[in-house]
């Protein structure tokens, strides 16, 4: 019997030997078609090939392509567990030809694994082609299948086409006949539906364009797009019928059988085929980035884990059961997708946070149902409202209260439930009118609720795809927008970061088939990314695709100076002590700033122990991780929150460093935080760390900035300059140079002292009017002088002098010295009673551009601007001191 894991290796081992490319599945979240919310088929990580917009390597290609179907319009969720072949979860193998070669190689390829390798009965399989198609027709008949076993199709199930337009064309199927036990007719007939006939082979002959009104022509470039998933020839292989017997599945539900204690085959089976399935969806799409949420890929997450949580709870598991089965899935499944033994920690804290959450209201959520059935006759449906009040007051998505009713034979009211929607979210959009935010806010709350919250991408990508749902100018939906406008642009996913967090927003180009946008800004309203820019060539419109790509180069410079804000925080915990905690901060792509609780100046000393460790981190290498926790889990393990952040139910919590002694809550990690920004994937990505300045930002806060990466390296490199200058200029080096540039501070200020005190004399006793002497103004000695070259801070000794001169009486003295304007005022102990210095000082500096100016009766000083008013300033003194 082959395994599930042998049957993907043949069948990749096969088409690498037919020249094709083994390529990696594609992640489950698509960067290339905005349309989609997963990959659900092989084709769609080539969608550019086929149309021949990308380029690549290789003409031929195989993979096994993880997908998804549970949201949108590719939805499977309601059917699993039920059925035998329904999964939110499957994996599509596949072989590719982007122009290389066609039909005549398809089928015979197709033909020989099937058979040959997989060693399936040629006598047991059937095949479809369209019913045009003569050349396919013919094919087989070569290979030998007969024609009653060769089936024409007319309908579009073998026609496929990727839209209204575009590139399409027919399809042909191979169908396996599992025998006459099963319900069920050939493809095309009245019980097609059945068990019996199932198709495990489907090969698309890409070959015509359609066009809008209706005419097709053939494409320059004729490829193949081919399918098989591999739970259905599984199931064939290992002789059954049931995709959930398989080996993989069987594996998986055993393990779900075994940690709850029950039969994998008694009456919980529906359960245990519901958990393994949803551990399969849940795990790989926590593995390609995708975490729990109320809105987008996010909130499908979270409604497969909660249905699977529900049918633990019917099992009667208590605690939390998903995390525990990783270990077996990454068993069967990591060898072939090294991505979710990777992710495995990741996963399993996820699940069981998100399971731990939902437990804690699913006992309250089910006893609220059984009231509101209360009184209900049998196969009654549940009234709108009150399902709405289990979505509302619980959480509970209105599939997953089908789910509970099926069991009973109910439904629910949906028209009920949507009219009670509709009538909240009325309330709501009322309540955010009257809010006070801007007169525009309406507008992102109208796209809010139309379209939900933005899908961001950036934690794993730098560009994707997205589909442009709204253009805003002036606070107003337009449907285009032209060159030179400017334009705010909402899409349903983005790589681009929204400014938050003390990191700035992302800047970079928004490119449609007729236009390009120059994106300046991106910022965040309730969970819509705003797309701030100007259309730089043609033009825009609502509905459009569009290739979002971020600025990689600022991004790459913002990450660096965000994590390693990170690092400089805990590094002046360890430098400070532990009342530091951040109050506020800046990541922009040129520098960072930090704003920190801390009473004092941060001495030199403790600055280079800081730049230090922060670089010792750096050169670590550590890898940065990211987890989802409670805010409680979080500072449990000693998680530090940022100033002036709001936190939901869950957080990210980023984790950098490996810590010295492994002991206290951080354990072996250094740094941990909780943060929603971007970061480096290692902390030597950073490069390098420089500190350039260290202030005071406010009472009891202090402010450090810093730069990283080439910024550093460049800061760093000038300082070497600098100082490198310096020691030529002093013909010395290092300590010899500190040492005499201190001897040369010494002989300056010596220097200066004297200098000082020669101008003091000079004043006292000759030129610029020294020799003055005081005059009599109404029985009361006045000295005053303009003086020259005599700076501000000389005047309250030269005053003292001119007083104990005269004995008694008034000085005023204007200075100027290199520009500098100082005017000061003196009285005698014996006047102060009668003349005050502040008076007189207050009555002079006018003249001299001056204000104000303070002191004591005795003793007051001021300033001016012009000195050229200085003997108008004597007079005004004079005229003061007359009365």
């Amino acid at each position: 019997m082959k395994t599930l894991n042998e049957i993907r290796s043949t069948f990749l081992n096969y088409f690498e030997k037919q020249g094709h490319t083994v390529v990696p599945s594609s992640p489950l979240v698509p960067r290339n078609d905005p349309t989609l919310m997963f990959a659900n088929s092989g084709m769609v990580q080539f969608k550019n090939c086929f149309t021949g917009v990308e380029k690549r390597d290789y003409v031929r290609a195989t993979t096994a392509q993880k997908c998804v179907r549970a949201g949108g319009k590719h939805n499977d969720l309601d059917n699993v567990g039920y059925t035998a072949r329904h999964h939110t979860f499957f994996e599509m193998l596949g072989n590719f030809s982007f122009g290389d070669y066609f039909k005549s190689e398809a089928i015979p390829f197709a033909w020989e694994l099937v058979t040959k390798h997989f060693d399936i009965s040629p006598q047991r399989l059937y095949t479809t082609v369209y019913h045009t198609d003569d050349e396919a027709f013919e094919l087989w008949k070569k290979i030998g299948v007969p024609e009653s076993r060769i089936i024409r199709i007319a309908t579009s199930d073998n026609f496929w086409q990727m839209g209204p337009t575009g590139p399409c064309g027919p399809c042909t199927e191979i169908f396996f006949d599992h025998g006459e036990k099963f319900w069920g007719g050939p493809p095309g007939s009245p019980e097609e539906d059945g068990d019996r006939f199932i198709e495990i082979w489907n090969v698309v002959f890409m070959q015509n364009e359609q066009f809008e009104d209706g005419s097709m022509r053939a494409l320059d470039m004729q490829s193949i797009d081919t399918g098989m998933g591999i739970e259905r020839v599984a199931a064939l292989l290992q002789g059954t019928n049931d995709n959930y017997a398989t080996d993989l599945m069987r594996s998986l539900i055993e393990a779900s059988a075994n940690v709850t204690s029950s039969d994998p085959d008694g009456p919980g089976k529906t359960h245990h085929r519901v958990i393994a399935d949803h551990l399969r969806s849940t795990s790989f799409l926590i593995a390609d980035g995708v975490m729990p949420s109320n809105d987008g890929r996010g909130y499908v997450l979270r409604r497969i884990l909660r249905r699977a949580a529900r049918h633990a709870h019917l099992l009667g598991v208590q605690d939390p059961l998903m995390h525990r089965l990783v270990p077996e899935l990454v068993r069967q499944m990591g060898e072939a997708y090294p991505e979710l033994r990777e992710a495995q920690p990741l996963i399993e804290e996820t699940l069981k946070l998100e399971e731990t959450r939902f437990r804690q209201t699913l006992d309250r959520g089910l006893k609220l149902l059984d009231e509101e059935l209360t009184g209900l006759p049998e196969g009654a449906e549940l009234p709108g409202a009150s399902a709405f009040k289990l979505y509302d007051t619980y959480g509970f998505p209105l599939d997953l209260t089908q789910d509970a009713l099926r069991e009973q034979g109910r439904t629910v009211d949906t028209d009920g439930f949507d009219a009670a929607m509709a009538e909240q979210k009325a309330k709501a959009r009322a309540a955010w009118s009257g809010s006070g935010e801007a007169a525009d806010s309406r507008v992102w709350f109208d796209i809010a609720d139309k379209h939900g919250a933005t899908d961001f991408l950036g934690y794993d990508t730098e560009t994707a795809e997205g589909q442009i749902l709204a253009l805003v100018q002036e606070g107003e939906l337009t449907e285009t927008a032209a060159k030179g406008e400017k334009v705010t642009l909402v899409l349903n996913q983005t790589p681009f970061y929204g400014e938050s967090g003390g990191q700035v927003g992302d800047t970079g180009v928004i490119r449609t088939e007729a236009g390009v946008v120059t994106i300046t800004d991106t910022r965040k309203v309730e969970g819509v990314f705003l797309h701030i820019g100007e259309v730089s060539e043609g033009s825009v419109k609502t509905g459009e695709a569009a290739i979002l790509e971020v600025d990689h180069d600022r991004r790459s410079k913002i990450r660096a100076n965000h994590s390693a804000t990170h690092l400089l925080h805990e590094a002046l915990r360890e430098a400070l002590g532990d009342h530091v905690a951040q109050r506020g901060s800046l990541n922009a792509p040129d520098r960072l700033r930090f704003d920190f609780s801390h009473s004092a100046a941060v001495s030199a000393e403790e600055l280079a122990r800081v730049e230090a460790e922060v670089n010792a981190y750096i050169r670590q290498n550590t890898p940065v991780e990211t987890r989802i926790m409670t805010p409680d889990d979080a500072r449990a393990i000693g998680a530090q929150a940022l100033f002036g952040e709001k936190y939901g139910d869950e957080v990210r919590v980023v984790s950098m460093g490996r810590a010295d002694t492994g002991k206290g809550p951080k354990g072996d990690t250094w740094s941990i935080e909780l943060c929603g920004g971007t970061h480096v994937a290692r902390t030597g990505d950073i490069g390098a760390f420089a500190l350039t300045a260290e202030s005071a930002s406010s009472a009891g806060v202090r402010r450090i900035e810093a730069l990283t990466g080439a910024a550093a390296l460049a800061e760093l490199r000038g300082r070497d300059l600098t100082l490198s200058s310096i020691e030529g200029m002093l013909k010395a080096q290092g300590a010899e140079a500190v040492d005499r540039v201190k001897a040369l501070m010494d002989d300056r200020r010596k220097l200066e002292n004297e200098v000082a005190q020669l101008k003091r004399e000079i004043a006292m006793g000759g030129g610029q009017g020294g020799g003055v002497e005081a005059e009599d103004i109404g029985g009361v000695k006045f000295l005053g002088q303009a003086l020259q070259g005599v700076s501000g801070k000389d005047l309250r000794a030269l005053i003292d002098a001119h007083k104990q001169k005269i004995g008694s009486g008034v000085v005023l003295l204007v200075a100027e010295d290199d520009g500098k304007v100082a005017v000061a005022a003196g009285v005698t102990d014996d006047l102060t009673d009668k003349i005050s210095a502040v008076e007189v000082l207050r009555a002079a500096v006018p003249a001299v551009g001056g204000k104000g100016g303070g002191g004591r009766p005795d003793m007051a000083q001021g300033g001016g601007k012009d000195f050229s008013g200085a003997e108008e300033a004597l007079a005004a003194a004079r005229a003061h001191i007359a009365g």
